[in-house]
């Protein structure tokens, strides 16, 4: 499949400074969306290594904020508590600088979310099937989203959209490696002077 770009929004503005590197105005994070189990971890880690671009998974900033890993948090407190814990976690990035965020699945969900991103950066959404996404996932007691494959059907189903429309770019996870899809994310971010 084809890598797509969004014209939705408007990239950060950037300029080339006297030694060729590209120096970006205001924040320029890069945000990895997807379902669960898309890899967007491992790819954010991945071009952070290869690009020395700092990374962080908002997951475990709102593990942080509440105290407790995110099984716990969806128990005691329910989804919404680590959904206000996830936006407030995105609004402590707007004091920082060129981060590679790995986002949680349902971090879409909130429109709210979806601005702030925007408003820090662009969007990249890692793309794929059901199927690509759970053949990752080796421990589903640490998604208690995911419930039954007819859950997680329903609630791909409901974010997949929600992916689609918050995106700025797009790369396919169908059939390839991490390594793979951390090389197309690469050089499609390269090329657009993201990176």
């Amino acid at each position: 499949m084809r890598d797509n770009e969004r014209q939705e929004t408007a990239p950060p503005s950037a300029a080339a400074s006297a030694q060729g590197y590209v120096v970006h105005e205001g924040c320029d994070h890069i945000f990895f969306v997807g379902f669960l189990g898309a890899g967007k971890s491992t790819i954010a880690r991945n071009l952070g290594r290869m690009f020395h671009r700092p990374y962080v998974d908002t997951d475990r900033m709102a593990e942080r904020i509440c105290h407790s890993n995110l099984a716990e948090v969806y128990a005691t407190q329910g989804e919404g508590a680590f959904r206000d814990a996830e936006t407030q976690a995105l609004r402590t990035l707007v004091a920082r600088k060129s981060l590679l965020v790995s986002c949680g699945g349902g971090i879409v969900e909130r429109p709210e979310n979806v601005e702030l991103m925007h408003q820090m950066g662009v969007v990249l959404f890692l793309d794929g099937g059901l199927d690509d996404s759970l053949r990752q996932i080796q421990r589903t007691d640490r998604r208690p989203d995911l419930g039954t494959r007819a859950e997680a059907e329903r609630l791909y189903a409901r974010r997949r959209p929600l992916y689609e429309a918050a995106s700025d770019f797009s790369v396919s996870i169908t059939d390839r490696t991490f390594e793979e899809v951390a090389q197309a994310a690469g050089e499609l971010l390269w090329e657009k002077g993201l990176l």
